[in-house]
């Protein structure tokens, strides 16, 4: 019986150490995969020597070359700017165009330069790699010159015959009334009708010697300063032109009234302007006058019109008596 009992505990005894044992290698084997996870997380990555690594090198911009350091420009002319990165082999030979003053002149993503208006502006060209690489263009734009031509002793300029106190016509120029400024002002009339305005002529073409008569009898009533604000002296009336007409009354009350008011605002439609602004007396040389309508076209008139600026200012030449 006490053996029966001491074989049991053996048995017992060995199932114990069998269960122990088989505890301890599966708690073994957690610690080793834990420690091999462990130790893969903080050891490199293997490289094979036999594999080529190639690792790019960024190489910076250096210098901006352009073609041009300096430009004087003509209202609405244009100039491509070029530009040479350098190094040759930049990583990044992008670049940007940007002006001081778009008013001036505009550039376009291309560096296309475009002259806007008088002045003077500076166009920047940057890198856009980030190196803080920058050249700047200085650029001046001018007025286009003006183009004076003479037909015999007759002035024109930019293609418009002008007659004003510094430009005369000789007592021989007597081309009579211009047909195509009569057929405008017949279709102005008649579009003017239809708006309740009634517009007629009162004065179209004066000779030299019509001018002449006409200058001295005003010398003698108010004295010749004042004649010349509001007459012109023989040879440099716009009536010996053919192309200046005096619409309903040569007098200072039509100023303010709807016809004077209609012509001011719709005469550059028919090629009519009105020839002396308000304002503008120290530049034209004579007193408002909204009764005196020229005749230039409709494409000149209209881009009188649109300047604001009397005729005077807008080819950019006087009128004063030498």
């Amino acid at each position: 019986m006490k053996k029966s009992r001491t074989n049991k505990l053996i048995i017992d005894r060995k199932k114990l150490l069998i269960i122990v044992a088989i505890i301890l290698s599966l708690i073994m084997a957690g610690i080793v995969i834990f420690f091999k996870v462990s130790n893969n997380k903080d050891k490199p990555p293997i490289i094979d020597d036999d594999v080529d690594q190639e690792v790019e090198q960024i190489i910076g911009v250096t210098e901006l070359l352009v073609n041009k350091g300096s430009l004087e420009l003509e209202i609405g002319a244009a100039f491509q700017l070029e530009v040479v990165v350098k190094p040759d082999d930049a990583t990044n030979k992008v670049v940007s165009f940007m002006s001081s003053n778009q008013g001036i002149a505009t550039v376009d993503t291309n560096g296309l330069i475009s002259a806007k208006k008088a002045g003077s502006c500076k166009v920047s060209v940057m890198s856009f790699s980030g190196d803080g690489v920058v050249v700047e263009v200085d650029i001046k734009v001018k007025e286009k010159p003006v183009v004076v031509k003479q037909q015999g002793s007759v002035t024109y300029i930019q293609g418009i015959l002008v007659a004003n106190k510094s430009y005369p016509l000789p007592s021989t120029y007597n081309p009579g009334l211009n047909g195509e400024a009569m057929t405008a002002f017949e279709s102005m009339k008649k579009a003017a009708a239809t708006e309740g305005i009634n517009l007629f002529i009162v004065s179209g073409f004066r000779s030299y010697s019509h001018q002449a008569t006409l200058y001295k009898n005003y010398v003698s009533r108010s004295g010749q300063a004042e004649a010349d604000r509001f007459s012109a002296r023989p040879g440099h009336s716009e009536h010996q032109t053919g192309l200046a007409l005096d619409l309903n009354s040569a007098s200072s009350s039509f100023a303010g009234t709807k016809e004077a008011i209609w012509l001011a605002n719709n005469s550059f439609r028919f090629g009519f302007i009105v020839r002396y602004p308000q304002g503008k007396e120290a530049i034209t040389g004579y007193m408002y006058e909204p009764w005196h309508m020229r005749y230039l076209g409709v494409a000149n008139a209209t881009k009188v019109f649109n300047s604001g600026m009397c005729l005077e200012e807008y080819l950019k030449i006087d009128s004063k008596y030498k």
